[in-house]
């Protein structure tokens, strides 16, 4: 039997709203069938769904999360999709990396900056 659900069952499950559904369609990530004005998804737009909120979560951009769903539907299909999304996997890791490094590198840098004032307020005379 076919289950279907409504564009209200997966905004509340997803926590997102109508309009997010909507983008995603309008994208080209998920194709719900239409009744009229109806849109009805199926268990395969479910999953997609939460994959597409998943990617997200995890900073994939639109465009990454598209070509990853497309690599799926064409050959080599599954295959290549995780190796597409291992590839992409490990963009992110690497950047990520790199920015919690800038960001350590900010934070001691700011460490400087507040010891050299701390040091200067002494040699003036000024506790804090």
């Amino acid at each position: 039997m076919n289950k279907y659900y409504s564009i209200t069952e997966l905004t509340r499950e997803f926590g997102v709203s109508t309009r997010t559904l909507r983008f995603y369609e309008d994208e080209g990530l998920i194709h719900p069938e239409r009744r009229g004005r109806t849109r009805l998804f199926r268990q395969a737009d479910r999953r997609l769904i939460a994959e597409i909120l998943r990617g997200r979560r995890i900073g994939f951009t639109i465009a990454e999360i598209r070509e990853i769903i497309q690599v799926y539907k064409e050959p080599p299909g599954e295959l290549g999709q995780l190796k597409l999304l291992m590839k992409r996997v490990d963009e992110k890791r690497e950047d990520l990396r790199q920015k919690r490094k800038d960001i350590d590198d900010t934070l001691t840098e700011l460490d400087n900056i507040e010891e050299a004032c701390l040091g200067r307020l002494a040699e003036i005379g000024v506790t804090t």
